[in-house]
């Protein structure tokens, strides 16, 4: 109508390229799991676990990577999707911050994150981040 205001709908705040480039990219092969567990170090908090190891590649890589576990132990799909959905926030938030390039992480979810409140699920990976990263860095190097 010719004299009633428009409304523009509320900016919804999204990532831009940019915002995505900071962003670890994701492991997906079981193989790279398996890898990080093995050879990683880890570091235990109360809503979830970091392990943390560098690419297999033997060339510096400017990328980190991370991959969720979530166990059937802690509850059915919804509660699973509902865990990792609130982890993957957290370290949205966190790694680009804390963590390293060249590294990939594991983050394996504990019960305890669905009901933790978010501020403390994300100190928990800030400080699980720090700590494994720390113990990595404290490794004898082999000649």
């Amino acid at each position: 109508m010719p004299g009633t205001p428009t409304h523009e709908p509320a900016a919804i705040p999204s990532m831009s390229k940019h915002d995505k480039a900071s962003r670890p990219e994701r492991l997906k092969n079981r193989r790279d799991f398996l890898r990080v567990a093995k050879t990683g170090k880890k570091w235990v908090a109360p809503g979830l676990i970091v392990q943390v190891d560098p690419h297999a590649s033997e060339e510096p890589s400017d990328v980190m990577r991370i991959g969720f576990t979530v166990s059937k132990k802690v509850g059915n799909a919804v509660v699973r999707n509902r865990i990792r959905r609130r982890l993957r926030a957290a370290a949205d938030e966190v790694l680009p911050a804390e963590g390293r390039l060249g590294r990939d992480y594991v983050v394996i979810c504990r019960r305890a994150a669905l009901k933790r409140p978010f501020a403390d699920l994300t100190q928990d990976l800030k400080i699980a981040v720090n700590k494994a990263e720390r113990r990595r860095g404290t490794e004898k190097k082999h000649a």
